[in-house]
C-alpha cells in the first residue's frame, strides 16, 4: 500500500541498534521507577504509624473464571510484548502484517490501515518501543491488581488497546474479507482480548451469579453456530482438498504457514497434516463442521452436563487447530501474538469456571479512622496498599512511558531522521573552507559563496531535466525549507545544475515551476558557463555523465551544509531509492538536524 514502505529492510542494522536502545533507555526509567516506588513505599511504611501492619488488605474473593481471564491475558499480553521486541518489528510490521492482513478487505479498510501503517512508518523506532511496553504494561497491570476499580480499570486498558489493535493491526480480524472462517483466526485474535478485557471490567457482584457464565457461554455458542455455517457453506473452498487441480483454501492455508522459518519438527508437522487435508479435505471439514456446531449447541444450553464435555472437546479442538492449522502464529521474526485459538480457549475455560464456581464471600473489614490532612490519608493508604497494588501502580506508570512517546511523535508529521540515516548513514563532520562559486541565479543574477556569507548554506546538485532522483532531492530540500519555520531568514537553499547540456536558465526555471520552488524566497538554483560548472563539480566532487540515448545526466547524489562563516559542516551522501513518504520526509528532518545546529553554534 502507499506510504507504508520506508525503503528500509527488517534487519537494518541502523534501525534495529535504534530500535534496541530506545528499549534499553527506557527499560532503565521503568525499573528505575519501580525502585523508588519500592522505596517509597517501605519508607511510609516505616515511619507512618498508621500504614505498618501486614498490609496485604482483607482477601478478594475473586471468582475462578474472573482469575483465570485476568491472569490468562496478563501473560498473553506479556508475551504479546515481547514478540513485539524482535528486531523485525520496526521496519516489518507495517508491510509484512498490517498490509498483508488487509489485502483482501474493502477499499476503506485499507485506506485506514493504510494510515495506520504510515504513520509507523514515519516514526518506526517510537511506535515500535510504545507497543513493546503498553504491552508488557497491561499485562503486569491484569496479573498485579486482582479486585477492585484498579483491576477493572486494567480490564478496560486490556480491551481499549486489543480495540485498537483489532481495527489497525488485524484489519478487523478480517471481518470483511472474503474466505472468513474460525480456523484461520476470525474474527481476529485480539477481537478475545478485548472480551476478556471487557469481562474483567464486570463489577465483582456479577461474577457471584452463574448467570454471567451462562451468558459467557451462550455468546460462545451462538458464535461458534454462526462460524459452523461458515465452515459448511458451499462454495467457499472448504470441502475440497483439490479444486479443479489447484489447493483448496484450507489446503492452502496449512501449506503456507509450513513454509515460516520455525523449528523443523513444527513445520514437518505442519506440512504432513497439508497433505492430509489435501488428500482428504471433505473429512477434516466434516469434523470441523461437527465440533463447532454440536459444541456451540451445547454452550447455548448453559447446561454444566452438557457444557463440561463440549468445553473439554472444544479445548482439544483449538489446540489441534492451534498448532496444525496456524501454527502456533508466532514464528518468522514478525509474529506479534500466539493467534486467535489460545484466548478463545481462555475464554471457553473462564465462561465454565464462571458457571460452576461461585466466590467465597469477602469478609467485612472495619472502615479505616479518618485521617489528618489529605496527603496524610494519602500516604497511609499506599504505605497499607500492599505489594500488589504497588506492582500495578507500577504497570500503570510502564503504559504510560510506552504511549508517551508514541503520542508526541505522532504530532511530528516529519519522519523520524533515523530512516535517512538507516538508508543513507550517518552524515559526516566536516570542518573546512567551502570551495568557492561564481554563478548565476535562475532570474539572472549573479552569485557567489561569498554573497552568500552570514547565512547557512544547503547544497547540492540537480539535473534540470532529470525524472528521477533529482525531483525527489529537490521535494526534500522544499520540505526542509517548510520545516525551518522562523529560521527560513538564516538558511539558503542552493542547487547548482549537474548537466553539461542541458544548463540554460530555460531549464532551471522550468525545473523550478515543475518542483513548486519558484516562490520560496530563500531557493537559488546556480547555472553559468559550461567551465565555471565544472569547476565547481571538481571542487564539490561531483562526476556528472550523460546517460545513453537521453539528455539525464548520471551524477552522485550529495548536499553539504555550510555555514554563516563559509565552511563546510556536515557532508550528505544519500539515496533518495524507492521516494517514500517516510523516506522522504526523513531525509528533510535530517537535513535541518544538521542545519539547526550549525545554527546553534554559529
Amino acid at each position: 500500500m502507499p506510504g507504508m514502505n520506508s525503503g528500509l529492510t527488517d534487519n537494518n542494522s541502523t534501525l534495529i541498534a535504534a530500535f534496541r536502545t530506545a528499549l534499553l533507555h527506557q527499560g532503565l526509567i521503568i525499573l528505575a521507577l519501580l525502585l523508588v516506588l519500592g522505596l517509597v513505599w517501605f519508607g511510609i511504611r516505616e515511619w507512618v504509624p498508621a500504614a505498618r501492619g501486614p498490609g496485604h488488605g482483607p482477601p478478594s474473593g475473586e471468582a475462578d473464571g474472573r482469575r483465570l481471564l485476568r491472569i490468562g491475558f496478563g501473560v498473553l499480553w506479556i508475551f504479546d510484548g515481547v514478540l513485539q521486541a524482535q528486531p523485525a518489528m520496526p521496519a516489518g510490521l507495517p508491510t509484512q502484517v498490517m498490509e498483508p492482513t488487509a489485502a483482501a478487505s474493502p477499499t476503506w479498510v485499507q485506506h485506514l490501515v493504510n494510515w495506520a501503517g504510515t504513520s509507523w512508518s514515519f516514526h518506526p523506532v517510537q511506535a515500535g518501543a510504545a507497543t513493546v511496553w503498553i504491552q508488557l504494561g497491561i499485562g503486569a497491570w491484569l496479573i498485579a491488581a486482582p479486585s477492585g476499580w484498579p483491576s477493572r480499570l486494567g480490564g478496560l486498558a486490556s480491551a481499549g488497546w486489543g480495540l485498537v489493535v483489532w481495527v489497525f493491526g488485524e484489519a478487523f480480524g478480517g471481518l470483511f474479507a472474503p474466505g472468513l472462517t474460525f480456523l484461520f483466526g476470525a474474527p481476529g485474535a485480539v477481537m478475545f482480548y478485548c472480551a476478556a478485557g471487557l469481562l474483567i471490567a464486570v463489577p465483582d457482584r456479577y461474577w457471584r451469579s452463574p448467570r454471567l457464565g451462562r451468558f459467557i457461554l451462550a455468546g460462545l455458542g451462538v458464535f461458534l453456530i454462526g462460524m459452523a455455517v461458515l465452515q459448511a457453506w458451499p462454495g467457499r473452498g472448504f470441502w475440497q482438498g483439490v479444486v479443479h487441480g489447484q489447493p483448496g483454501s484450507l489446503t492452502t492455508m496449512v501449506t503456507s504457514m509450513a513454509a515460516t522459518s520455525q523449528p523443523h519438527v513444527l513445520s514437518a508437522l505442519v506440512s504432513g497434516f497439508g497433505s492430509l487435508v489435501a488428500t482428504h479435505g471433505f473429512l477434516v471439514n466434516l469434523i470441523a463442521v461437527v465440533v463447532l456446531a454440536g459444541c456451540g449447541a451445547a454452550f447455548v444450553t448453559a447446561k454444566p452436563q452438557l457444557v463440561r464435555p463440549a468445553a473439554l472437546v472444544m479445548l482439544l479442538f483449538c489446540l489441534a487447530d492451534w498448532i496444525l492449522i496456524e501454527d502456533v502464529g508466532f514464528f518468522g521474526g514478525v509474529g506479534t501474538d500466539p493467534n486467535s485459538m489460545i484466548p478463545f480457549a481462555l475464554l471457553i475455560a473462564g465462561g465454565y469456571l464462571a458457571l460452576v464456581r461461585m466466590p467465597s464471600a469477602v469478609p467485612e473489614t472495619a472502615a479505616p479512622e479518618p485521617a489528618a490532612s489529605v496527603p496524610r490519608l494519602a500516604a497511609t493508604w499506599f504505605g497499607t496498599a500492599g505489594p500488589r497494588a504497588v506492582l500495578a501502580g507500577w504497570a500503570v506508570l510502564v503504559v504510560l512511558i510506552g504511549a508517551a512517546p508514541m503520542a508526541l511523535a505522532e504530532t511530528n508529521k516529519t519522519a523520524d531522521p533515523i530512516i535517512a540515516t538507516a538508508i543513507d548513514g550517518n552524515a559526516a563532520p566536516l570542518n573546512f573552507a567551502a570551495p568557492a562559486f561564481s554563478l548565476t541565479s535562475q532570474d539572472g543574477r549573479p552569485v557567489s559563496l561569498a554573497s552568500l556569507h552570514g547565512k547557512v548554506v544547503l547544497l547540492t546538485f540537480l539535473d534540470p531535466v532529470c525524472t528521477t532522483d533529482c525531483p525527489l532531492i529537490a521535494q526534500e530540500f522544499r520540505a526542509a525549507d517548510t520545516m525551518l519555520g522562523n529560521s527560513q531568514a538564516k538558511v539558503e537553499m542552493v542547487a547548482i545544475v549537474a548537466n553539461p547540456v542541458y544548463r540554460s536558465l530555460a531549464y532551471t526555471n522550468a525545473f523550478d515551476r515543475q518542483e513548486r520552488l519558484a516562490g520560496l524566497p530563500n531557493w537559488l538554483f546556480l547555472t553559468g558557463s559550461l567551465r565555471q560548472l565544472e569547476d565547481a563539480w571538481k571542487q564539490y566532487g561531483i562526476t556528472a555523465q550523460a546517460e545513453s540515448g537521453g539528455g539525464m545526466v548520471a551524477h552522485n547524489d550529495v548536499a553539504y551544509v555550510i555555514d554563516a562563516n563559509g565552511r563546510t559542516r556536515f557532508e550528505l551522501n544519500f539515496d533518495p531509492g524507492p521516494g517514500t513518504a517516510s523516506s522522504e520526509s526523513s531525509f528533510a528532518g535530517e537535513l535541518i538536524t544538521d542545519a539547526r545546529h550549525v545554527l546553534r553554534s554559529s
